[in-house]
Protein backbone atom coordinates (compact mmCIF):
# COMPACT_ATOMS: atom_id res chain seq x y z
CA UNK A 1 0.00 0.00 0.00
CA UNK A 2 1.87 3.31 -1.12
CA UNK A 3 2.07 6.29 0.67
CA UNK A 4 -0.80 8.44 -0.98
CA UNK A 5 -3.13 5.58 -0.24
CA UNK A 6 -2.04 5.33 3.27
CA UNK A 7 -2.57 9.36 3.38
CA UNK A 8 -5.60 9.02 2.27
CA UNK A 9 -7.17 6.52 4.59
CA UNK A 10 -5.71 7.97 7.08
CA UNK A 11 -7.59 11.42 6.36
CA UNK A 12 -11.16 9.54 5.78
CA UNK A 13 -11.37 7.42 8.60
CA UNK A 14 -9.46 10.36 11.26
CA UNK A 15 -7.28 6.83 11.96
CA UNK A 16 -4.26 8.72 14.37
CA UNK A 17 -7.09 11.31 15.57
CA UNK A 18 -8.94 7.97 17.25
CA UNK A 19 -6.00 6.92 18.57
CA UNK A 20 -5.39 3.87 16.19
CA UNK A 21 -3.18 2.63 13.13
CA UNK A 22 -3.87 1.02 9.65
CA UNK A 23 -3.01 -1.91 10.84
CA UNK A 24 -4.55 -2.20 13.84
CA UNK A 25 -7.93 -1.11 11.72
CA UNK A 26 -6.98 -3.96 9.49
CA UNK A 27 -6.69 -6.56 11.85
CA UNK A 28 -9.83 -5.37 13.64
CA UNK A 29 -11.36 -5.93 10.43
CA UNK A 30 -10.14 -9.48 9.81
CA UNK A 31 -11.00 -10.34 13.79
CA UNK A 32 -14.88 -8.91 13.55
CA UNK A 33 -15.18 -10.98 10.63
CA UNK A 34 -13.75 -14.04 11.49
CA UNK A 35 -16.65 -13.72 14.36
CA UNK A 36 -19.08 -12.79 12.17
CA UNK A 37 -18.15 -15.42 9.33
CA UNK A 38 -21.15 -18.47 11.08
CA UNK A 39 -24.02 -16.92 9.45
CA UNK A 40 -22.84 -17.40 5.61
CA UNK A 41 -23.47 -20.98 6.92
CA UNK A 42 -25.98 -20.52 9.93
CA UNK A 43 -28.46 -17.97 7.89
CA UNK A 44 -29.02 -20.26 4.60
CA UNK A 45 -29.47 -23.15 7.36
CA UNK A 46 -32.39 -21.71 8.72
CA UNK A 47 -33.85 -19.90 5.62
CA UNK A 48 -33.51 -23.05 3.64
CA UNK A 49 -36.38 -24.46 5.45
CA UNK A 50 -38.50 -21.76 4.52
CA UNK A 51 -37.98 -23.11 1.02
CA UNK A 52 -35.67 -20.78 0.05
CA UNK A 53 -32.70 -22.12 -2.21
CA UNK A 54 -29.56 -23.00 0.00
CA UNK A 55 -26.92 -21.41 -2.44
CA UNK A 56 -29.08 -18.41 -3.30
CA UNK A 57 -28.99 -17.60 0.34
CA UNK A 58 -25.88 -18.15 1.10
CA UNK A 59 -24.99 -15.60 -1.84
CA UNK A 60 -26.77 -13.22 -0.68
CA UNK A 61 -25.84 -13.17 2.75
CA UNK A 62 -22.42 -12.33 1.95
CA UNK A 63 -23.85 -9.74 -0.79
CA UNK A 64 -25.73 -7.83 2.37
CA UNK A 65 -22.96 -8.19 5.08
CA UNK A 66 -20.61 -6.42 2.60
CA UNK A 67 -23.09 -3.90 1.28
CA UNK A 68 -23.99 -3.32 5.02
CA UNK A 69 -20.77 -3.34 6.23
CA UNK A 70 -18.91 -1.03 3.70
CA UNK A 71 -21.71 1.34 3.99
CA UNK A 72 -21.58 2.15 7.34
CA UNK A 73 -17.73 2.40 7.17
CA UNK A 74 -17.67 4.97 4.68
CA UNK A 75 -20.74 6.83 5.71
CA UNK A 76 -20.57 6.61 9.72
CA UNK A 77 -16.87 5.70 9.91
CA UNK A 78 -17.59 3.44 13.05
CA UNK A 79 -16.45 0.11 13.27
CA UNK A 80 -20.07 -1.46 13.20
CA UNK A 81 -20.42 -4.17 10.88
CA UNK A 82 -23.80 -5.77 9.81
CA UNK A 83 -24.87 -9.16 8.27
CA UNK A 84 -28.82 -10.71 8.42
CA UNK A 85 -29.31 -11.16 12.10
CA UNK A 86 -30.22 -14.04 14.11
CA UNK A 87 -33.03 -14.36 15.65
CA UNK A 88 -35.01 -12.49 13.12
CA UNK A 89 -34.00 -14.87 10.47
CA UNK A 90 -36.00 -17.58 13.17
CA UNK A 91 -38.36 -15.82 12.93
CA UNK A 92 -39.04 -15.08 9.22
CA UNK A 93 -38.79 -18.88 8.86
CA UNK A 94 -40.46 -20.69 11.72
CA UNK A 95 -43.12 -17.67 12.51
CA UNK A 96 -43.91 -16.00 9.15
CA UNK A 97 -43.41 -18.69 6.67
CA UNK A 98 -43.81 -22.45 8.61
CA UNK A 99 -46.19 -20.65 11.23
CA UNK A 100 -48.25 -18.29 8.84
CA UNK A 101 -47.91 -19.79 5.72
CA UNK A 102 -46.69 -16.46 4.43
CA UNK A 103 -44.31 -17.32 1.17
CA UNK A 104 -41.10 -16.44 1.15
CA UNK A 105 -40.88 -13.82 -1.29
CA UNK A 106 -44.13 -12.39 0.31
CA UNK A 107 -42.15 -12.11 3.66
CA UNK A 108 -38.97 -10.75 1.68
CA UNK A 109 -41.55 -7.88 0.79
CA UNK A 110 -42.33 -7.54 4.44
CA UNK A 111 -38.61 -7.22 5.59
CA UNK A 112 -38.11 -4.79 2.66
CA UNK A 113 -40.98 -2.64 3.72
CA UNK A 114 -39.58 -2.78 7.47
CA UNK A 115 -36.40 -1.23 6.21
CA UNK A 116 -38.59 1.56 4.47
CA UNK A 117 -40.75 2.19 8.00
CA UNK A 118 -36.89 2.04 9.01
CA UNK A 119 -35.65 4.97 6.90
CA UNK A 120 -38.43 6.87 7.69
CA UNK A 121 -38.48 6.86 11.09
CA UNK A 122 -34.72 8.41 11.05
CA UNK A 123 -35.23 10.81 8.41
CA UNK A 124 -38.14 12.15 10.88
CA UNK A 125 -35.50 12.09 13.64
CA UNK A 126 -37.91 9.62 15.59
CA UNK A 127 -35.09 6.52 15.76
CA UNK A 128 -32.68 9.35 17.55
CA UNK A 129 -35.30 11.02 19.66
CA UNK A 130 -35.47 7.50 21.09
CA UNK A 131 -32.12 7.02 21.53
CA UNK A 132 -32.10 10.07 23.85
CA UNK A 133 -35.51 8.86 25.84
CA UNK A 134 -33.75 5.59 27.04
CA UNK A 135 -31.76 6.80 30.65
CA UNK A 136 -28.07 6.38 30.68
CA UNK A 137 -28.51 3.19 33.75
CA UNK A 138 -30.09 1.54 31.00
CA UNK A 139 -27.51 2.28 28.24
CA UNK A 140 -25.16 1.12 30.64
CA UNK A 141 -27.34 -2.19 31.44
CA UNK A 142 -27.78 -2.99 27.86
CA UNK A 143 -24.14 -2.83 26.99
CA UNK A 144 -23.52 -5.58 30.01
CA UNK A 145 -26.48 -7.13 29.00
CA UNK A 146 -24.79 -7.39 25.52
CA UNK A 147 -21.59 -8.56 27.27
CA UNK A 148 -23.54 -11.65 28.94
CA UNK A 149 -24.83 -12.50 25.62
CA UNK A 150 -21.72 -12.71 23.79
CA UNK A 151 -20.37 -14.58 26.49
CA UNK A 152 -23.27 -16.91 26.68
CA UNK A 153 -23.13 -17.57 22.83
CA UNK A 154 -19.36 -18.63 22.88
CA UNK A 155 -20.15 -20.72 25.71
CA UNK A 156 -22.43 -22.07 24.25
CA UNK A 157 -20.68 -22.52 20.89
CA UNK A 158 -17.67 -24.34 22.74
CA UNK A 159 -19.98 -26.79 24.49
CA UNK A 160 -19.18 -25.24 27.89
CA UNK A 161 -22.75 -24.71 28.13
CA UNK A 162 -25.48 -27.33 27.31
CA UNK A 163 -28.90 -27.54 26.71
CA UNK A 164 -30.30 -29.65 30.11
CA UNK A 165 -34.52 -30.58 30.15
CA UNK A 166 -34.61 -30.42 34.03
CA UNK A 167 -31.88 -27.15 34.53
CA UNK A 168 -32.60 -25.55 31.09
CA UNK A 169 -29.06 -25.40 30.95
CA UNK A 170 -25.87 -27.43 32.29
CA UNK A 171 -22.13 -27.23 32.17
CA UNK A 172 -21.10 -29.05 29.26
CA UNK A 173 -18.30 -32.51 28.58
CA UNK A 174 -15.05 -30.37 29.82
CA UNK A 175 -13.17 -33.32 28.37
CA UNK A 176 -14.27 -32.76 24.79
CA UNK A 177 -12.13 -31.63 22.18
CA UNK A 178 -14.28 -28.24 20.86
CA UNK A 179 -14.19 -27.32 25.33
CA UNK A 180 -10.52 -27.95 25.25
CA UNK A 181 -9.61 -26.39 22.50
CA UNK A 182 -11.76 -23.33 23.63
CA UNK A 183 -10.30 -22.74 27.20
CA UNK A 184 -6.98 -22.88 25.24
CA UNK A 185 -7.68 -20.34 23.01
CA UNK A 186 -9.23 -18.35 25.96
CA UNK A 187 -6.16 -19.24 28.16
CA UNK A 188 -4.02 -17.87 24.79
CA UNK A 189 -6.22 -14.30 23.91
CA UNK A 190 -6.31 -13.63 27.70
CA UNK A 191 -2.60 -14.06 28.26
CA UNK A 192 -1.75 -11.92 25.14
CA UNK A 193 -3.95 -9.33 26.16
CA UNK A 194 -2.55 -8.98 29.67
CA UNK A 195 0.68 -8.52 28.28
CA UNK A 196 -0.88 -6.00 25.79
CA UNK A 197 -0.19 -8.16 22.27
CA UNK A 198 -1.86 -6.39 19.58
CA UNK A 199 -3.93 -8.65 17.86
CA UNK A 200 -4.65 -10.99 20.02
CA UNK A 201 -8.04 -11.77 19.49
CA UNK A 202 -7.01 -12.70 16.37
CA UNK A 203 -3.75 -14.55 17.03
CA UNK A 204 -6.11 -16.70 19.18
CA UNK A 205 -8.41 -17.60 16.66
CA UNK A 206 -5.90 -18.60 14.23
CA UNK A 207 -3.69 -20.62 16.86
CA UNK A 208 -6.94 -22.30 17.95
CA UNK A 209 -8.26 -23.34 14.25
CA UNK A 210 -4.72 -24.85 13.80
CA UNK A 211 -4.51 -26.79 16.43
CA UNK A 212 -8.21 -28.01 16.08
CA UNK A 213 -6.91 -29.02 12.62
CA UNK A 214 -3.70 -30.74 14.36
CA UNK A 215 -5.26 -32.65 16.64
CA UNK A 216 -8.08 -33.73 13.91
CA UNK A 217 -10.92 -31.60 15.80
CA UNK A 218 -11.81 -30.20 12.68
CA UNK A 219 -14.10 -31.50 10.35
CA UNK A 220 -14.87 -29.24 7.23
CA UNK A 221 -16.94 -30.76 3.65
CA UNK A 222 -17.31 -27.56 1.58
CA UNK A 223 -20.35 -27.24 -0.81
CA UNK A 224 -19.19 -25.48 -4.12
CA UNK A 225 -21.39 -22.61 -5.84
CA UNK A 226 -20.75 -19.83 -7.98
CA UNK A 227 -21.84 -16.15 -7.51
CA UNK A 228 -24.82 -16.12 -10.03
CA UNK A 229 -26.29 -18.40 -7.26
CA UNK A 230 -27.48 -15.14 -6.40
CA UNK A 231 -30.13 -14.64 -9.07
CA UNK A 232 -32.62 -17.56 -7.59
CA UNK A 233 -33.25 -15.32 -4.70
CA UNK A 234 -32.35 -11.44 -5.99
CA UNK A 235 -35.18 -8.92 -6.45
CA UNK A 236 -38.17 -12.17 -5.67
CA UNK A 237 -39.24 -9.87 -3.21
CA UNK A 238 -43.33 -9.80 -3.86
CA UNK A 239 -44.81 -5.92 -2.56
CA UNK A 240 -47.66 -6.52 -4.67
CA UNK A 241 -48.80 -9.55 -2.55
CA UNK A 242 -47.98 -7.41 0.31
CA UNK A 243 -49.95 -4.32 -0.65
CA UNK A 244 -52.88 -6.74 -2.33
CA UNK A 245 -53.56 -7.97 1.63
CA UNK A 246 -54.69 -10.88 0.55
CA UNK A 247 -52.62 -12.53 3.73
CA UNK A 248 -54.81 -10.48 5.81
CA UNK A 249 -53.90 -7.90 8.95
CA UNK A 250 -51.11 -10.27 9.76
CA UNK A 251 -48.83 -8.90 7.22
CA UNK A 252 -48.97 -5.45 9.31
CA UNK A 253 -47.50 -7.55 12.64
CA UNK A 254 -45.14 -9.38 10.86
CA UNK A 255 -43.68 -5.83 9.53
CA UNK A 256 -43.84 -4.15 12.96
CA UNK A 257 -41.77 -7.33 14.53
CA UNK A 258 -39.22 -6.72 11.60
CA UNK A 259 -39.48 -3.00 12.45
CA UNK A 260 -39.43 -3.24 16.25
CA UNK A 261 -36.52 -5.94 16.85
CA UNK A 262 -34.61 -4.16 14.03
CA UNK A 263 -34.98 -0.98 15.95
CA UNK A 264 -33.69 -2.67 19.74
CA UNK A 265 -31.33 -4.90 18.48
CA UNK A 266 -29.84 -2.03 16.25
CA UNK A 267 -29.52 0.40 19.43
CA UNK A 268 -29.01 -1.84 21.63
CA UNK A 269 -25.38 -2.89 19.69
CA UNK A 270 -25.15 0.53 18.52
CA UNK A 271 -24.93 2.29 22.58
CA UNK A 272 -22.70 -0.98 23.42
CA UNK A 273 -20.09 -0.96 20.89
CA UNK A 274 -19.70 2.97 20.48
CA UNK A 275 -19.27 2.88 24.32
CA UNK A 276 -17.14 0.34 24.10
CA UNK A 277 -14.58 1.72 21.44
CA UNK A 278 -14.80 5.23 23.49
CA UNK A 279 -16.60 7.08 20.43
CA UNK A 280 -19.73 7.97 22.48
CA UNK A 281 -19.94 11.21 24.44
CA UNK A 282 -19.97 12.18 28.00
CA UNK A 283 -23.51 12.15 27.56
CA UNK A 284 -24.18 8.87 26.13
CA UNK A 285 -24.71 10.34 23.07
CA UNK A 286 -23.60 9.08 19.65
CA UNK A 287 -21.86 11.15 16.49
CA UNK A 288 -22.78 10.61 13.41
CA UNK A 289 -26.08 8.94 14.60
CA UNK A 290 -28.30 10.21 11.65
CA UNK A 291 -26.10 8.75 9.07
CA UNK A 292 -25.31 5.28 11.21
CA UNK A 293 -29.00 4.83 11.44
CA UNK A 294 -29.39 5.67 7.55
CA UNK A 295 -26.75 3.14 6.70
CA UNK A 296 -28.27 0.32 8.72
CA UNK A 297 -31.95 1.22 7.02
CA UNK A 298 -30.52 0.97 3.98
CA UNK A 299 -28.90 -2.57 4.62
CA UNK A 300 -32.08 -3.96 5.16
CA UNK A 301 -33.97 -2.83 1.85
CA UNK A 302 -30.96 -3.64 0.16
CA UNK A 303 -30.40 -7.27 1.78
CA UNK A 304 -34.51 -8.30 1.06
CA UNK A 305 -33.91 -7.20 -2.04
CA UNK A 306 -30.71 -9.47 -2.73
CA UNK A 307 -33.10 -12.01 -0.94
CA UNK A 308 -32.12 -12.91 2.78
CA UNK A 309 -33.76 -11.59 6.40
CA UNK A 310 -32.97 -8.59 8.42
CA UNK A 311 -29.86 -6.94 8.24
CA UNK A 312 -28.80 -5.60 11.52
CA UNK A 313 -26.14 -4.72 13.73
CA UNK A 314 -23.86 -7.34 15.29
CA UNK A 315 -23.18 -7.17 18.27
CA UNK A 316 -19.46 -9.27 17.31
CA UNK A 317 -18.40 -6.42 16.01
CA UNK A 318 -17.12 -5.53 19.99
CA UNK A 319 -14.68 -8.35 18.92
CA UNK A 320 -13.03 -6.18 16.57
CA UNK A 321 -13.23 -3.22 19.11
CA UNK A 322 -11.62 -5.24 21.86
CA UNK A 323 -8.71 -5.77 18.86
CA UNK A 324 -8.30 -2.04 18.55
CA UNK A 325 -10.77 -1.27 15.93
CA UNK A 326 -11.99 2.56 16.17
CA UNK A 327 -12.71 3.66 13.04
CA UNK A 328 -15.25 2.67 9.75
CA UNK A 329 -11.77 1.12 8.40
CA UNK A 330 -12.09 -2.04 10.11
CA UNK A 331 -16.35 -2.36 8.89
CA UNK A 332 -14.93 -1.76 5.43
CA UNK A 333 -12.12 -4.58 5.53
CA UNK A 334 -15.19 -7.00 7.22
CA UNK A 335 -17.39 -5.92 4.38
CA UNK A 336 -14.77 -6.66 1.69
CA UNK A 337 -13.51 -9.69 3.55
CA UNK A 338 -18.05 -10.87 3.44
CA UNK A 339 -17.32 -9.70 -0.51
CA UNK A 340 -14.54 -12.13 -1.17
CA UNK A 341 -16.74 -14.67 0.16
CA UNK A 342 -19.47 -14.78 -2.33
CA UNK A 343 -16.57 -16.42 -3.99
CA UNK A 344 -15.44 -18.63 -1.73
CA UNK A 345 -18.28 -19.06 1.31
CA UNK A 346 -18.52 -22.46 1.74
CA UNK A 347 -14.31 -22.32 3.26
CA UNK A 348 -16.03 -19.50 5.74
CA UNK A 349 -16.31 -22.97 7.91
CA UNK A 350 -12.21 -23.45 8.34
CA UNK A 351 -12.78 -21.51 10.89
CA UNK A 352 -14.69 -23.16 13.52
CA UNK A 353 -17.45 -22.23 16.18
CA UNK A 354 -14.41 -23.19 19.12
CA UNK A 355 -12.19 -21.15 17.48
CA UNK A 356 -13.96 -17.79 17.79
CA UNK A 357 -15.63 -18.64 21.09
CA UNK A 358 -12.57 -17.70 23.22
CA UNK A 359 -12.97 -14.46 21.27
CA UNK A 360 -16.36 -13.87 22.28
CA UNK A 361 -16.29 -14.90 25.69
CA UNK A 362 -13.40 -12.27 26.59
CA UNK A 363 -14.99 -9.61 24.78
CA UNK A 364 -18.31 -10.24 26.87
CA UNK A 365 -16.01 -9.75 30.19
CA UNK A 366 -14.67 -6.73 28.73
CA UNK A 367 -18.05 -5.25 28.41
CA UNK A 368 -18.97 -6.06 32.00
CA UNK A 369 -17.67 -2.52 32.78
CA UNK A 370 -20.25 0.07 31.91
CA UNK A 371 -22.25 -1.39 34.61
CA UNK A 372 -20.58 0.39 37.44
CA UNK A 373 -22.47 3.68 36.06
CA UNK A 374 -25.44 1.72 37.56
CA UNK A 375 -26.28 3.09 41.21
CA UNK A 376 -27.34 -0.36 42.67
CA UNK A 377 -28.05 0.35 45.90
CA UNK A 378 -31.01 2.77 44.50
CA UNK A 379 -34.06 0.37 43.36
CA UNK A 380 -35.06 3.01 40.85
CA UNK A 381 -31.91 2.55 39.06
CA UNK A 382 -31.09 -0.64 40.26
CA UNK A 383 -34.31 -2.87 39.12
CA UNK A 384 -35.02 -1.90 35.49
CA UNK A 385 -30.96 -1.80 34.78
CA UNK A 386 -31.25 -5.99 36.21
CA UNK A 387 -34.23 -6.75 34.46
CA UNK A 388 -32.31 -5.08 30.69
CA UNK A 389 -29.27 -6.93 31.80
CA UNK A 390 -30.47 -10.22 32.74
CA UNK A 391 -33.37 -10.74 29.97
CA UNK A 392 -30.92 -10.18 27.34
CA UNK A 393 -29.40 -13.19 27.72
CA UNK A 394 -31.70 -15.57 29.03
CA UNK A 395 -34.42 -14.57 26.26
CA UNK A 396 -31.56 -14.43 23.62
CA UNK A 397 -32.97 -11.27 22.30
CA UNK A 398 -30.88 -7.75 22.89
CA UNK A 399 -34.69 -6.17 21.92
CA UNK A 400 -36.65 -8.00 24.92
CA UNK A 401 -34.33 -6.87 27.46
CA UNK A 402 -34.35 -3.15 26.62
CA UNK A 403 -37.68 -3.40 26.18
CA UNK A 404 -38.13 -5.00 29.87
CA UNK A 405 -36.07 -2.64 30.87
CA UNK A 406 -37.86 0.44 29.68
CA UNK A 407 -41.54 -0.94 30.95
CA UNK A 408 -39.55 -1.09 34.52
CA UNK A 409 -38.30 2.23 34.10
CA UNK A 410 -41.35 3.77 32.74
CA UNK A 411 -43.31 2.19 35.34
CA UNK A 412 -41.14 3.21 38.65
CA UNK A 413 -41.15 6.68 37.56
CA UNK A 414 -44.87 6.57 37.70
CA UNK A 415 -44.87 5.25 41.30
CA UNK A 416 -42.00 7.56 42.38
CA UNK A 417 -44.22 10.49 41.26
CA UNK A 418 -41.16 12.00 38.48
CA UNK A 419 -43.06 12.37 35.26
CA UNK A 420 -41.85 15.16 33.54
CA UNK A 421 -43.41 16.51 29.98
CA UNK A 422 -40.51 16.05 28.17
CA UNK A 423 -40.72 11.67 29.00
CA UNK A 424 -43.72 11.42 26.81
CA UNK A 425 -41.74 9.29 24.32
CA UNK A 426 -40.47 7.30 26.84
CA UNK A 427 -44.39 6.81 28.53
CA UNK A 428 -45.30 5.87 24.58
CA UNK A 429 -42.06 3.20 24.15
CA UNK A 430 -43.68 1.31 27.09
CA UNK A 431 -47.31 1.27 25.97
CA UNK A 432 -46.26 0.13 22.54
CA UNK A 433 -43.68 -2.38 24.31
CA UNK A 434 -46.87 -3.71 26.19
CA UNK A 435 -49.02 -3.60 23.40
CA UNK A 436 -46.80 -5.64 21.57
CA UNK A 437 -46.28 -8.14 24.37
CA UNK A 438 -50.26 -8.51 24.56
CA UNK A 439 -50.54 -9.00 21.17
CA UNK A 440 -47.50 -11.81 20.72
CA UNK A 441 -49.43 -13.47 23.66
CA UNK A 442 -52.65 -13.53 22.46
CA UNK A 443 -51.53 -14.85 18.54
Amino acid sequence: MNGSTTGWLERRFQISERGSSLRTEIVAGITTFLTMAYIVLVNPAILGEAGMPLVGVAAATCFAAAFASILMGMVANVPLALAPGMGLNAYFTYSVVLGLGIPWPVALGCVFLSGVAFLALTLAGIRQMILAAIPPHLLAAVAGGIGLFIAFIGLRNAGIVVSNSATSVALGDLRSAPVLLTLFGLTLIAGLSIRKVRGAILIGIVATTLLGWLVGALHFTPTPYDASALGSTAFHLDLGAVFAGSHGIGVLEIIFVFLFVDLFDNLGTLMAVTKRAGLARPDGSVPNLNRILIADAAATMVGATAGTSTVTSYVESAAGVAAGGRTGLTAVVTGILFLLTIFAAPYAGLVPLYATAPALILVGSLMMAPLVEVSWEEPFEAVPAFLTLALIPLTFSIANGIAFGIVAHAILKLLRGAMSRTDWLLFLLAILIVIRFAWVAAA
